[in-house]
């Protein structure tokens, strides 16, 4: 039982105490790809975590085969005691119920929602396919609006979206500019990594930490590629293009360039805020996978200390009779 409150209990520290100072912490503006890491790692644990505590408390009732040697009957009579938990058998079921639950509503609503963005982005491109022309010379689709908009259709059969009036207001360095923070958007798989926190918050709607978790993870993309694509074009030339195409609409389960909070993005870009140093970034990467690692650690760490008896007792064997 003490394995399970404690992981528990560290999950409940890590989502409530960290979502605040993660999303008000000043690094996150200067290393947005390492601050997706970070939320996801913060909200993957927290699901570990909770569906670890249930297994723990479910360990003690698993059965054992009578056909198995009595030294391993005796090995995982040592383990349930590790795991014991007061009140036997329905906090043990309890747990299994609690364990299975959470992975078939995580399983399920992720996978509502990664098939309804495909639904979307499949009918949208249906209609490309009978309104947009091709240029070659930019490897883009062009849609005949009135209003200044880029996108992207991310997924197997990817595709970058102009509007006729985007191509009007951008000159060629501009267009460019756009044009790879789109690319970037495909290259990064930003659209799996929205399908992952939007999933959770749709999972788990009530709680905060998913909720702040597809949030800022809405911003972060946008930010890590106006990075790639600043690497490629000057920062200068990227936010006159979002300025130009500010306000303008994206078809759902898209990726656009004037999404988030197109204000802040100009002001960082004007900033010019030096990137975290890579040694810097590294540390903070395997800083988030420690966290991740830490529950299956803590969960482990009775069963470890089964494996590491010399000999596991066996039960007492009454003498022979002559």
């Amino acid at each position: 039982m003490r394995v399970a409150v404690l992981v528990l209990g560290y999950a409940a520290v890590l989502g409530v105490l960290v979502p605040a100072w993660l999303a008000r912490a000043s690094w996150v503006s200067r290393a947005p790809r390492l601050a997706i890491w970070a939320w996801q790692a913060l909200s993957i644990t927290v699901v570990v975590s909770v569906v670890l505590a249930g297994l723990a408390v479910a360990v003690p009732t698993v059965p054992v085969s009578g056909n198995l040697a009595k030294v391993l009957q005796a090995c995982a009579m040592a383990l349930r005691e590790q795991y014991a938990a007061p009140g036997g058998a329905a906090v043990a079921a309890g747990g299994t119920v609690l364990a299975g639950a959470l992975v078939s509503r995580v399983a399920w609503c992720l996978g509502a929602t990664l098939l309804h963005a495909r639904r979307e982005r499949s009918r949208h491109a249906e209609v490309l396919a009978l309104v947009g022309s091709h240029r070659s010379d930019l490897g883009v689709t062009v849609l005949d609006h009135e209003r200044p908009a880029a996108y992207c259709l991310p997924g197997f059969r990817h595709r970058i979206v102009l509007t006729t009036a985007a191509l009007e207001a951008l000159d060629p360095a501009a267009l460019q500019a756009v044009i790879a923070h789109e690319r970037a958007h495909i290259r990064q798989r930003h659209h799996l990594v929205l399908a992952f926190a939007e999933g959770l918050h749709r999972a788990f709607p009530r709680l905060p930490l998913f909720r702040m978790a597809a949030e800022q993870t809405r911003q972060l993309v946008e930010l890590a590629a106006d990075d790639e694509a600043t690497s490629r074009s000057g920062a200068l030339t990227l936010a006159g293009a979002l300025v130009a195409m500010a306000g303008a609409g994206a078809p759902a389960a898209s990726l656009a360039a004037s999404g988030g909070h197109v204000a802040g993005r100009v002001k960082r870009l004007l900033d010019r805020q030096r990137p975290l140093h890579r040694a810097v970034a590294w540390g903070g990467a395997l800083g988030a996978a420690a966290v991740l690692a830490l529950p299956l650690v803590l969960a482990a760490v009775p069963a470890v200390a089964v494996t590491g008896m010399n000999a596991c007792l066996l039960p007492a064997v009454p003498p022979l009779s002559p």
